[in-house]
């Protein structure tokens, strides 16, 4: 399939993903479904969300919430989603990015591959040295 929505699908994509998921390994998320336990339940059930995928029918589960403890004491909230509707963002990510990253601007940072929240400080030290004083941030939603 040459769509975006084939290639997202395509064994190829689907394949590379699932293997950055399980290496990631991960909680569960609100269907308590484990990584290892995935494999088995993908066979008997991809042909069906493949299908509800096509169609446009196709819901993630509700987010799992958690809070987990940050170094400097206190929680920040964490989102868990469910194993399967990790692999399927993913699987979008992995073919939109290149589409998409080259127009981002190089001042972005947020979710960008081989970028990490370090980077921006870095920049924002370097800007702060050659004389900026302001900066804006801005979010889409």
């Amino acid at each position: 399939m040459h769509t975006l929505l084939g290639l997202v699908l395509s064994r190829a994509n689907l394949s590379d993903v699932w293997k950055q998921v399980k290496t990631n390994r991960g909680a569960p998320g609100v269907d308590d479904m484990l990584i290892d336990d995935f494999m088995a339940y993908a066979w008997e059930y991809w042909p069906e969300i493949r299908s509800s995928i096509f169609a446009g029918s196709y819901e993630p589960l509700p987010v799992k919430r958690a809070d987990i403890p940050k170094a400097t004491g206190g929680t920040r909230p964490l989102g868990i989603p469910a194993v399967l509707d990790r692999l399927i963002q993913q699987a979008i990510a992995q073919v939109l990015a290149p589409i998409f990253d080259p127009g981002f601007s190089q001042a972005s940072f947020g979710f960008r591959k081989g970028l990490s929240p370090h980077d921006v400080v870095y920049q924002v030290r370097q800007y702060i040295r050659e004389g900026y004083r302001v900066a804006v941030d801005a979010d889409l939603a």
